[in-house]
């Protein structure tokens, strides 16, 4: 089992997250920037993104092994190389 544990800060127009992803081959660091108005779209009830940043990774890793994922990236950027993330996400 992959366990993913994220911790966000706010910092200017949003939030950075630092996201943790265990699993029986290791453990991997990723850093997550998530703006404001990219929050109010994608999770709208939200006030902090640490649970649309953790659907996000395991959206990521049915899709991906965890070495593979970006270690720096804004959370947009998953919509570049997966098209139906954003409705997926939604949901």
């Amino acid at each position: 089992m992959t366990a993913i544990e994220v911790d966000c800060q706010s910092s200017g127009d949003g939030w950075t997250c630092d996201v943790g992803v265990a699993d029986d081959d290791g453990r991997s660091h990723h850093t997550v920037r998530v703006r404001r108005d990219d929050l109010a779209r994608l999770d709208p009830a939200a006030a902090d993104p640490s649970d649309l940043v953790h659907r996000s990774f395991a959206f990521l890793l049915e899709r991906e092994p965890p070495e593979s994922i970006l270690r720096s990236f804004d959370l947009t950027m998953i919509g570049r190389y997966f098209p139906e993330y954003e409705s997926a996400i939604r949901r």
